[in-house]
C-alpha cells in the first residue's frame, strides 16, 4: 500500500486553463490532496476537474496521458494540460510494481495501440496475452475495460481509472467492484474518478466530492451522486413529472 500526497508548486501564472478549473483552485487553496487509502474516489459534476487531476498525476508519473502504462508511447492529439509540470507527488512506501491509466474516453486509442503492437514481430502475441488474449476491438467497450483490469492489473500496482463505469451494465459494475477488491487485497492503490454510487460504495474508500462547498471527504450517503440517484429511484414518477412538465 502506498500513500500519495498531491501538491501544486512553482505556478507563476494561475490564470487560464487548467488553473481556473474548480478542483485545481481548491487544491492550491488547501495546499495538498492526500490519497492515503487503497481506494480513493473523485466525485462531482462534469467539469469540476476530476479527469484533469487524474491526467496530471498520470503524466507526472511518466504514464501516457491518453492512457496505458508507462510503456505506451502512442500519440493522437495534444489534449492534456501542462498541469503535470506543477504537480509534486510525495510518495510514502515502496515504488509501485506497475502503473496504468485507464480512461474511458480514450479506450479506443489504447485498443488500437495494442493492435499495432500485436503486429510487431518483436512483440508477437505478447501484447494480447497481457490483455485477455484477443483484440480489444472485438469486444464492447465495457467488456474491453474489464478485460484490461482483469488481465493487466496485478499486485502492488498504482492504477488511475477515469469513469470506468462507462459502458458497464449494472451487473458488470458489480464485477468491477470485485476486481477492485482483488487489487486492494494484493496491495494495490486505485484513484478512480466516477459518477457511479455503486462503485463509490466500496468499503473503506475515501470519497472526495468536488462541489461549490469545496473539496470534501464525504460518506457515500452524503454525496450528490448518491442523493440524486436515490431521489429518482425512490419516486421515478414524481421525478418525471418535474423533469418533463
Amino acid at each position: 500500500m502506498f500513500v500519495h500526497e498531491l501538491k501544486l508548486a512553482g505556478i507563476k501564472d494561475q490564470t487560464g486553463y487548467p488553473f481556473d478549473v474548480f478542483a485545481i483552485k481548491e487544491i492550491i487553496r488547501k495546499g495538498s490532496l492526500t490519497f492515503d487509502r487503497p481506494v480513493t474516489f473523485l466525485s462531482g459534476d462534469n467539469g469540476t476537474g476530476k479527469s484533469t487531476i487524474l491526467e496530471a498525476i498520470a503524466v507526472a508519473y511518466g504514464i501516457n496521458p491518453e492512457g496505458g502504462s508507462q510503456n505506451f508511447n502512442f500519440h493522437t492529439v495534444d489534449s492534456h494540460s501542462d498541469l503535470h509540470e506543477a504537480v509534486r507527488l510525495i510518495r510514502k512506501g515502496a515504488i509501485p510494481r506497475t502503473k496504468f491509466f485507464l480512461r474511458s474516453e480514450t479506450y479506443y486509442n489504447v485498443a488500437s495501440e495494442l493492435e499495432e503492437l500485436s503486429r510487431d514481430p518483436m512483440e508477437g502475441g505478447f501484447a494480447y496475452a497481457s490483455y485477455g488474449g484477443q483484440s480489444l476491438h472485438t469486444r464492447s467497450q465495457g467488456e474491453g475495460l474489464l478485460s484490461i483490469i482483469e488481465n493487466r492489473f496485478g499486485k502492488d500496482g498504482f492504477y488511475l481509472l477515469d469513469e470506468p463505469e462507462a459502458g458497464l451494465a449494472t451487473n458488470r459494475q458489480f464485477s468491477l467492484l470485485r476486481e477492485i477488491h482483488r487489487l486492494v487485497k494484493s496491495g494495490s492503490q486505485l484513484i478512480i474518478a466516477t459518477h457511479s454510487p455503486i462503485l463509490m460504495a466500496y468499503p473503506g474508500a475515501t470519497i472526495y466530492q468536488f462541489s461549490e462547498a469545496g473539496i470534501e471527504a464525504l460518506p457515500l450517503e452524503e454525496t450528490i451522486a448518491y442523493k440524486e440517484t436515490k431521489v429518482f429511484y425512490d419516486d421515478p414518477e414524481r421525478m418525471m413529472y418535474y423533469l418533463l412538465d
